[in-house]
């Protein structure tokens, strides 16, 4: 019996208490674990483009750094439209819907005829990728008890996980092949075979993982009550702080990883690529490992290891004087992001569980705002400062913003206790 059939709260579930609860088909965590495999990829497959892309359209390396801040606006800002939607039509429904809308814009990105028309794809493919892991997560928590949660979350995400990693090999295969606009092709296939899948497997679920809230009201009003509702929580506004300084320090960083180490030991941008894969590499471990770390450290132990192992990572990067000393350090980034990461995650979940949808889309939302800044700023300060102090910086960051939050859950774990 996998996590997904069992350990539903009944309370969460059915009107009548003694009803008994149907299980969740098998497939229905590893078809959104797909999605959002696509999603990874699209997210960071322009990474290891940059160089490429800089010289195809004769412009600078932060300036098409471009591609990667629209598309994180997009998402984010799209969160404060899909959480909602989410929870009033079904939240699995949405997911397929927008894998679907997912497959026309990664279409479009792949076809644009020049720098300005692929700036706005990659708006679009943004807002449409939003759909997918903050739902995904949202719907995980209606359906999973929070003592069981985080493992299936972390299982949930091998597949951003494996996106993402396979997102940036893919990209820096591209480049070195002077044809960027494959990827972009092939990512509107996958996603137009997942968002098929998905739709039918909706028709299949039980009411409880079909769950819709009554719509009261104006639409625009009835959103903005929602969040009112969320950021209304002092926990709450604590944890999109905290997840929007991470996204800023880490992804500002590391958008930069493949280019810096294709300058500065002249890797290929394929092997900067697969460098940058490990990071995926880290991820999957703690997926693996994630109950018995969650058992171990805790979530004050998962945050302050976690910041410690990417500020590390990133400081290694920045001052390697040889290339593969950013083997180890891709790896430990990516195990401690997802350390990190993930205990945020699981609070989201729990911030406003009556509006999970709008709770974790706020959650996602400060994520990405947080990196559209993080490589905004980053872009503007590259040719000016180098990207070794690029990657101090990240990590300087994202360590005073993990110690942060590990300092106030013990502080909060004992106003509980």
């Amino acid at each position: 019996m996998t996590p997904t059939d069992q350990a539903i709260p009944k309370h969460e579930t059915s009107a009548n208490p003694e009803a008994p609860v149907q299980a969740i088909p098998k497939l229905a965590v590893p078809l959104l674990s797909l999605a959002a495999f696509g999603s990874g990829v699209s997210l960071r497959v322009s990474d290891p483009m940059l160089p490429q892309l800089a010289r195809e359209f004769g412009l600078s390396l932060g300036n098409v750094s471009l591609v990667i801040t629209v598309f994180s606006i997009a998402y984010g800002l799209s969160q404060l439209l899909f959480g909602p939607l989410g929870d009033r039509y079904g939240k699995y429904f949405i997911i397929a819907c927008g894998s679907l809308a997912c497959a026309v814009t990664s279409a479009f990105c792949g076809l644009a005829p020049d720098f300005s028309l692929l700036l706005f794809a990659r708006l679009l493919a943004g807002a449409t990728a939003a759909s997918i892991i903050p739902l995904s997560m949202a719907w995980i928590g209606d359906v999973i008890a929070y003592e069981d949660r985080q493992p299936v979350l972390a299982r949930f995400l091998i597949g951003q996980i494996l996106g993402l990693s396979a997102g940036v090999l893919v990209g820096g295969l591209a480049a070195d092949a002077g044809n960027w606009r494959l990827p972009f092709l092939l990512i509107a296939v996958l996603f137009l075979a997942v968002g098929i899948a998905l739709l039918y497997l909706d028709r299949t679920l039980p009411a409880h993982a079909r769950r819709q809230h009554r719509a009261e009201g104006a639409a625009i009003p009835r959103m903005v009550g929602e969040f009112r509702q969320v950021l209304s929580q002092p926990w709450a506004r604590m944890v999109l702080t905290i997840v929007f300084l991470e996204g800023a320090f880490l992804y500002g960083a590391f958008a930069f990883i493949a280019s810096h180490v294709h300058h500065t030991f002249g890797l290929s941008l394929t092997a900067s690529g697969a460098l940058v894969m490990l990071f995926g590499l880290g991820g999957f471990v703690f997926a693996m490992l994630s109950r018995i770390l969650v058992q171990r450290l805790g979530e004050v132990g998962l945050s302050r290891w976690g910041g410690g192992f990417l500020a590390l990572s990133l400081w290694t990067i920045g001052l390697a004087p040889v290339w593969w000393w950013a083997v180890g350090a891709c790896f430990l980034a990516g195990l401690g992001f997802y350390m990190f990461h993930n205990t945020l995650q699981i609070n989201a979940t729990q911030m406003a569980p009556e509006r999970r949808g709008a709770a974790v889309a706020a959650f996602a939302s400060s994520f990405f705002l947080g990196q559209s800044v993080g490589v905004g700023i980053a872009g503007v300060l590259v040719e000016r400062i180098g990207t070794v102090n690029v990657m101090l910086a990240g990590g300087l960051g994202v360590l005073a913003a993990a110690l942060n939050f590990s300092s106030r859950l013990r502080k909060r774990a004992a106003l509980k206790g």
